[in-house]
C-alpha cells in the first residue's frame, strides 16, 4: 500500500519570512525523526538555502534549459541539513514567461519520475510566493497538490492583503477540490498590539492562527552563517517555538474555507486599527509625561 504523505503549501508576500518560516519547520520536522522534502515555488529560489548551507541549488527550470537530453531527477535534487531532500523551481530568464511556471513544470516533474514513491517524504512544504495568486503560483491549490495550505503573515497591511487574497482563491476553488487552508502564521510579532490585529483579522475572515513567532536576532544570526535557527542554535528559545509551531502544523486537522474580506470591508476593518493604534500610541505618550 502507498505511504499517505502530508502535503502542505506554505504562502506569504515576498519578505514576510516564509522561506525562513518553512525551512525551520523543515529542520524541525526532520530533527524529530521525519523524512522531509521541501520544493521552493519562487523565482528568487532561495528558499532551501539555510538548509544547504548558504549555497543555491540548480533549479528545475534551469536544468531544463541548460540540460542536454532528459532531465535525471539526481540532477534537481539535493541532500541538506539533517538529510532533507531539496528542490527549487526556478523562474523563468528575466521579462520572459510567467513566474508561477517554474512550480507547475517542477511539480509535474516530481509526479512523472515518481519522486515522491522512490524518496518516500513523510511530509513535502511547498514554500510558495504569495503576493498574487496567480495561475502558476495558484497550482498548489487549485489542483489540490496540497493537503493543506498556510499562510505567513505580519501585523503590516500588505502582508494582511495578501493573506485575503489567497483566501479568495481558495474559496474560488474549493467546489471544484482545490486545498483548503489550515492556518496562518503569525511572523514577527513583538508587540500585543500585532498579535490583536491579526487576532481580529482571523476572527472577520473566520480563519484561525497557527502559531505565533516573535522578531528575534537569534534568527538573523542562523540566516547570517547560511543556516536555520533549528540548526544554528539549536537550545535557544526561537528553536523552541519553531519545534512547537512544527509539531502543530503536522498534527493539525482543520481544513477548511476562510471568509475572505471584500476590499472596501479591509479597507475599513485596517482604518478602525489605525484608529486603535492612535490612540494607543498616545495614551503611551501621555504615560510617560512629568
Amino acid at each position: 500500500m502507498t505511504k499517505k504523505i502530508k502535503e502542505i503549501a506554505i504562502y506569504g508576500k515576498g519578505g514576510i519570512g516564509k522561506s525562513t518560516t518553512t525551512s525551520n519547520i523543515s529542520a524541525a520536522l526532520s530533527d524529530a525523526g521525519y523524512n522531509v522534502m521541501q520544493v521552493g515555488c519562487d523565482p528568487k529560489s532561495d528558499s532551501t538555502n539555510t538548509l544547504t548551507g548558504g549555497k543555491s541549488i540548480p533549479t528545475v527550470l534551469d536544468s531544463l534549459r541548460k540540460g542536454r537530453g532528459a532531465l535525471k531527477v539526481e540532477d534537481v535534487i539535493f541532500e541538506g541539513f539533517n538529510g532533507i531532500h531539496c528542490v527549487e523551481a526556478g523562474g523563468p530568464e528575466p521579462g520572459v514567461g510567467c513566474a508561477g511556471r517554474g512550480i507547475i513544470t517542477a511539480v509535474e516533474f516530481l509526479k512523472q519520475e515518481n519522486v515522491y514513491e522512490e524518496y518516500s517524504p513523510d511530509i513535502v512544504l511547498y514554500d510558495v510566493l504569495g503576493d498574487v495568486v496567480c495561475g502558476g503560483f495558484a497550482m498548489p491549490i487549485r489542483e489540490g497538490v496540497a493537503d493543506q495550505v498556510y499562510t505567513v503573515s505580519s501585523a503590516d497591511f500588505m502582508a494582511i492583503y495578501a493573506a485575503n487574497n489567497l483566501f479568495k482563491g481558495i474559496k474560488k476553488y474549493s467546489t471544484g477540490g482545490g486545498a483548503l487552508f489550515s492556518g496562518l502564521i503569525a511572523n514577527s510579532i513583538t508587540f500585543g498590539a500585532q498579535k490583536e490585529i491579526l487576532e481580529d483579522f482571523t476572527k472577520q475572515t473566520k480563519s484561525t492562527i497557527a502559531g505565533f513567532v516573535p522578531r528575534s536576532l537569534t534568527v538573523t544570526q542562523a540566516e547570517l552563517s547560511g543556516k536555520t535557527t533549528i540548526e544554528a542554535s539549536p537550545d535557544s528559545e526561537q528553536a523552541d517555538v519553531y519545534r512547537k509551531l512544527a509539531k502543530d502544523i503536522y498534527n493539525n486537522k482543520e481544513e477548511y474555507v476562510p471568509s475572505p474580506l471584500e476590499s472596501d470591508e479591509l479597507k475599513d476593518w485596517a482604518e478602525s486599527w489605525s484608529d486603535k493604534l492612535l490612540d494607543l500610541k498616545k495614551q503611551e505618550e501621555g504615560d510617560f509625561k512629568i
